[in-house]
């Protein structure tokens, strides 16, 4: 048998392969990744790695030599360049020719970069997606140095704490009218405006970039919408994230914001299965396309489970974190919809509540373990607590759940 070959060694594909063989595949399992370092957690890279908090071998999701232990074949620095589906065989850059019998697509996201036509090609101009990144940017988090972020998202943000710890001198602009418009509530931009404000980071809403300029091929300055100037030493782009679609595409399988798979991670090929950033699946109805690192293992991990014969369907139950300084954030649910945010804070912590009518969608928690506990269970339970007592400080969280 040709075996099962998976493509994209990140959180999902790492994750895939372990399930397959804690689940009793026997047959051989190759994984493939483009990059020279075997499967790693991203988050650290714009939180703890960056701070110098993490060594490079804790950010790998398991050493190397444990996936020769389990009998799956690692190919690292290595890139697909074409899907023959009615052959079932990939192609690689070396020109090798693999057979499979399954294949799984888990080639995660890409960061959306900016032009060259307004300097996105400068030296000094960085995103926040691999540890090459990560280590490409890092002698420029030093004291002193001026930065630009440019996006007020998570990624943005988290990318501006960790400069702003460092001493960097940090300038965020954001196009929107308020940071995190797209993800969150006024109340937790404002919280996350505050927060940064008070660490030194000089926060531009309402304000996109023109264009970057360099002198000799590295960026030392910033053209701002507004009509400024900035005099900056580097720059970090966190203007977003799309799907890494372009094998899924050229082999002709079914998009849609998205590799489109069923609920067990099957494509439009039925010996091709997909999990993680880059797929859409079914949820409530409709189609979502989650960026998680919860959704990268859970998803794989059923589809792992489908690849092998189960008919089980994956359901969702989003939830993400960001870290920036002091403050953890923790979000159970999807916001989609909301109405009406409530507000809670007890003890130094602030949860925010949305709400659709009467029915709970989403918790944002700052620093605030307990309320991200119940809110999530709340929320899976399909539950909704009367907003009046989320809000009074006087409540017993835990007591919502009866």
């Amino acid at each position: 048998m040709a075996g099962i070959i998976v493509i994209g060694a990140g959180q999902a594909g790492s994750s895939l392969v372990v399930k397959l063989r804690a689940l009793g595949c026997a047959g051989d399992i190759t994984l493939i990744g483009g990059e020279s370092v075997p499967p790693y957690q991203r988050p650290p890279l714009s939180k703890k790695y960056m701070l110098g908090e993490m060594d490079v071998e804790r950010l790998f999701l398991r050493p190397e030599a444990f996936y020769g232990d389990q009998n799956i074949t690692l190919r690292l620095g290595t890139q697909v360049t074409k899907i023959d589906r009615s052959a079932k065989t990939v192609t690689l850059d070396t020109d090798e020719v693999l057979d499979y019998d399954q294949l799984a697509l888990t080639t995660g996201s890409d960061p959306i970069n900016l032009p060259p036509a307004i300097g996105g090609d400068l030296d000094g101009v960085y995103t926040v997606r691999t540890l090459a990144d990560a280590d490409a940017m890092a002698p420029d988090f030093v004291k002193g140095k001026r930065a630009l972020i440019v996006g007020g998202g998570y990624i943005g943000l988290e990318a501006a704490a960790v400069a702003a710890t460092h001493g960097v001198n940090v300038v965020l602009v954001e196009m929107a009218d308020r940071i995190l418009q797209r993800v969150a509530a006024p109340e937790t931009s404002a919280y996350f405006r505050t927060l940064h404000t008070m660490r030194g980071v000089d926060v531009r809403e309402s304000v996109g970039l023109a264009s970057l300029n360099g002198t000799d091929g590295r960026v030392t300055s910033a053209t701002l919408t507004d009509g400024s100037e900035l005099a900056i030493d580097f720059a970090v782009v966190g203007v977003g994230i799309k799907p890494s679609l372009g094998l899924a595409q050229a082999a002709g399988l079914d998009l849609e914001n998205g590799i489109k798979v069923d609920a067990q991670g099957r494509t439009s090929d039925p010996a091709i299965f997909a999990a993680g950033d880059c797929t859409s699946f079914p949820h409530n109805g409709g189609r979502i396309r989650l960026e998680s690192v919860p959704n990268a293992i859970e998803q794989a991990e059923a589809t792992a489970a489908a690849m092998l014969g189960s008919d089980a369907e994956y359901h969702a139950k989003p939830w993400f974190w960001s870290d920036q300084y002091d403050v953890k954030l923790q979000i159970a649910g999807l916001n989609t919809g909301y109405n009406r945010v409530v507000s809670r804070t007890t003890d130094g912590a602030t949860s925010f509540w949305y709400y659709k009518g009467d029915q709970l969608l989403a918790v944002d928690a700052m620093n605030d373990p307990r309320a991200y506990m119940v809110g999530k269970r709340l929320i899976e339970a399909g539950k909704s607590p009367d907003p009046a007592a989320v809000q009074d400080p006087a409540t017993d969280l835990k007591a919502l759940l009866k």
